[in-house]
């Protein structure tokens, strides 16, 4: 599969099917995570796994959990990061969704699907997985075998704003 095919037949899976997702695939997610370019290479990401019963039911008192048999929990150490010096801009949160990007596309690519979410609790997050206070969760990568039919790529033509509403050529 190509890079645009990926992205392509990426969509956001809310259902899963009970298969545990094998350790070699956990491997290549991972790896690609690695391979993710950070601001300046400083690398803050950190990346918690998730795969036991025990630890995924904890996901469902931090956020509407969708019973994915694997959760990726990215965190950042935010004075790890790059800090843009003209204005104190802070690269983590940026670094992380790029590290959750590559882990989706990854795991596309392997025949899995994911769901990003950043909507949770993240003071009962660290709570429940014993995060220290140096890193901060950012988001969480569910993955698994979807369960149920993917999206037509038709979705593009009406789930997208045409690029002429979203990209400017020389100046806005």
């Amino acid at each position: 599969m190509t890079v645009l095919q990926t992205i392509q037949t990426r969509y956001s899976v809310r259902a899963y099917l009970p298969t545990p997702v094998e350790k070699d695939k956990i491997a290549a997610i991972l790896a690609a995570a690695r391979m993710a370019p950070t601001a300046a290479n400083r690398q803050p990401q950190r990346i918690l796994v998730v795969r036991s019963v025990e630890g995924l039911a904890k996901f469902r008192k931090v956020c509407r959990f969708r019973e994915a048999p694997l959760v990726f929990v990215v965190c950042v150490q935010t004075n790890e990061a790059w800090v843009r010096a003209a204005d104190g801009f802070n690269a983590s949160l940026v670094d992380a969704s790029i590290v959750t990007d590559h882990m989706m596309l990854a795991a596309t690519d392997l025949g899995l699907g994911s769901l990003w979410m950043s909507a949770f609790d993240p003071v009962a997050l660290r709570n429940e997985f014993a995060i220290p206070a140096l890193y901060e969760p950012a988001h969480l990568l569910c993955v698994g075998y979807a369960d149920g039919v993917a999206p037509s790529l038709e979705r593009f033509a009406s789930a997208r704003k045409p690029l002429e509403q979203t990209v400017f050529w020389e100046q806005f």
